[in-house]
């Protein structure tokens, strides 16, 4: 008599790294994934997740697409990738890691998945708008997860950065960042509504990507943000609620000729309307995305 089996007969079919990889991709594409947390295609989504599930570092690359999965493997990508499409979950917060800025992060549901456009500017050292030669102290405002003071803190190895968030739950993850890549002699964690926590204190750089979804645009987000805290998405009718806070306190924190770098995302043409006047220097991302602007400490007001 043939035996029945329950295991799933896919898996009795041997797979490499790349067949999983083109599978997984098919998948996220007919489950229309929304692409928004560190990828912006279901291919590099798909080549994360398989990555993660196997155990393997990216910089292996296509050298290890021709490596087979054992069943407990394909196992785990199968759950992984269930999960990423049936209930949108975020991959990141599935992995529990992102990568911002050539660093590998803890993230979970307390913070936003890091994937700001800073991420190249701070790698830059923000060049042009700022010597980094001179640069002593450098402020995060709502820092999440710690990404950004943790990508400046590594650009600018004599630099002291203040990682600040009116979040308790997500200076906890920020925590488990700094203590992770060695950082705590260096990167401040502090509980702070924007400037109350550093009343005193003068930065050659503030920073900062704040909440800035306005309240239409929170109705119509895709399904994958509604995992993400809302109170670091929405900002107010217009979506400057926390842009405004930041621009209000930012001259009397800022050193001479300290910059203000702020991400405003969809919000640049409110920003635009409601300062008409302002200088905002816009740079160029050549990864891609935009909506940054910097501010030089004299074009803002006293």
């Amino acid at each position: 008599m043939r035996r029945l089996s329950h295991k799933d007969p896919a898996h009795n079919d041997p797979e490499t790294v790349g067949a999983a990889i083109e599978r997984c991709a098919r998948q996220l594409t007919r489950a229309r994934a929304f692409f928004g947390h560190g990828t912006d295609n279901a291919r590099d989504e798909a080549a994360e997740l398989v990555f993660f599930a196997a155990g393997l570092a990216h910089e292996s690359g296509a050298d290890v697409y021709g490596k087979f999965l054992n069943p407990r493997r394909r196992a785990r990508i199968d759950a992984l990738l269930r999960r990423r499409t049936t209930e949108r979950v975020p991959l990141a917060y599935l992995t529990k890691r992102a990568f911002f800025a050539g660093l590998e992060l803890y993230v979970d549901q307390r913070v936003l998945v890091p994937r700001s456009p800073i991420a190249e500017l701070a790698r830059l050292r923000f060049a042009p708008w700022i010597d980094a030669r001179r640069v002593c102290r450098i402020l995060d405002i709502g820092t999440g997860s710690g990404a950004i003071a943790l990508a400046c803190a590594k650009a600018f190895p004599r630099a002291r950065v203040d990682a600040v968030d009116i979040s308790a739950a997500a200076l906890e993850v920020c925590r488990r960042n700094v203590r992770k890549l060695r950082l705590k002699s260096r990167v401040a964690v502090i509980k702070s509504d924007y400037f109350a926590g550093v009343r005193g204190r003068r930065y050659d750089i503030i920073v900062s990507n704040p909440p800035y979804v306005g309240s239409r645009e929170m109705r119509t987000l895709p399904r994958e943000y509604r995992h993400e805290p809302e109170l670091g998405l929405a900002s107010g009718v217009d979506g400057l609620d926390s842009v405004r806070a930041i621009l209000g306190g930012a001259r009397g924190h800022l050193r001479n000729r300290g910059i203000l770098v702020v991400e405003v995302g969809n919000s640049e043409s409110a920003l635009l309307r409601a300062y008409p006047s302002t200088p905002f220097i816009w740079p160029d991302i050549a990864m891609g995305g935009g909506g940054i602007f910097v501010l030089k400490a004299e074009d803002l007001g006293s």
